[in-house]
């Protein structure tokens, strides 16, 4: 007779490290932060009121007047986040026990640091657009490796992974979204720095058409953005949707705080265009972007985190029929 084996405990997971998680959250933040000052940048067309890099005129400090201001601030606060990242990561490669989340640390270092130097390239190249909108893509990439360092870091990611209800669609939906948000961001970077933001200066309609003449490429690249907006639209409702499906609050705050933004989002976006691109709903319109895809990312984390796979409830089924048996 074959005696029934049991089935193996749980690996032992790290202890929680609150203030290595505040810290990371702390990064994260400061990254949110960053993406709308560097807005301001563009926003107010103070790209090139530094002309040198990595130095400003010369100096550390330059005299902060005009579109310096801008600028340097930019250079001043990407090093303090520069700064925290470094802190972050020398501090997680030694007191850290997963050796993914060491990895991810320097991964995000890396993308800090390369992200500095794609800064300095776009003001010693005068602003070419493939350098710029690569420099805004990876701004938006290294958004989401930050919050995925503090999702790794917090009690919720540490405790048992089979806790929530069933939220498949949920981490379905929420992938789905995260890609359209990103791909939506790539298209208004590409429309910021090839100065296609007032291509089509009126809304809803487009020179009061459905579908303008995309014979200018400029507004063939306004028009996309404005396109596109429809499917992220889409891809948030259908998260919000399954979120309520799901019955777990955890998620439906999310989804129904995520559709908000998408919504606010919308009507940042006609305010650019009918204002002329006024500075502040110009410059809240890319910080409202770069936070719906940080809380998609984010939703996408914790779905995948917290669900309890059909495999795991088929193992856990099988080890309760053997102990009864």
């Amino acid at each position: 007779m074959t005696l029934p084996v049991a089935p193996a405990a749980p690996a032992a997971m790290p202890d929680f490290a609150p203030w290595r998680h505040r810290f990371a959250v702390l990064a994260a933040g400061a990254t949110l932060v960053l993406i709308f000052i560097g807005g301001l940048v563009t926003s107010t067309g103070s790209g090139l009121a530094v002309p040198d890099w990595p130095l400003s005129y010369g100096m550390l400090f330059p005299p902060m007047v005009g579109g310096v201001f801008y600028e340097h601030g930019h250079r001043m606060a990407a090093s303090v986040v520069g700064f925290l990242t470094l802190v972050l990561a020398v501090w997680t490669w030694r007191r850290e026990a997963r050796p993914g989340v060491r990895r991810l640390a320097w991964l995000a270092l890396a993308a800090v640091v390369a992200q500095g130097v794609l800064g300095g390239l776009t003001v010693l190249y005068l602003l070419p657009t493939p350098i710029s909108v690569t420099h805004a893509c990876l701004a938006q990439t290294f958004l989401c490796l930050m919050v995925a360092l503090a999702y790794a870091t917090s009690r919720e990611w540490l405790g048992p992974s089979s806790r929530a209800l069933d939220v498949a669609g949920v981490r379905t939906s929420a992938i789905v979204a995260t890609a359209a948000v990103y791909v939506q961001l790539a298209l208004g970077a590409l429309m910021r720095h090839s100065e296609a933001g007032l291509a089509i200066p009126t809304f809803p309609l487009a020179f009061g058409m459905l579908v303008p003449p995309l014979d200018d490429p400029r507004v063939a690249i306004h028009f996309a953005h404005r396109v596109w907006a429809i499917a992220v639209l889409v891809a948030l409702g259908r998260l919000a949707w399954t979120t309520f499906a799901s019955r777990d609050p955890r998620f439906q705050q999310m989804g129904a705080a995520l559709l908000s933004l998408g919504c606010i989002q919308v009507l940042l976006g006609a305010t650019t265009v009918l204002s002329g691109k006024a500075v502040i709903p110009t410059t809240l319109h890319v910080a409202t972007g770069a936070a719906i895809l940080g809380g998609s990312f984010l939703t996408a984390l914790r779905a995948w985190r917290l669900l309890e796979r059909p495999a795991a409830r088929a193992v856990a089924a099988m080890a309760a029929g053997t102990a009864g048996s």
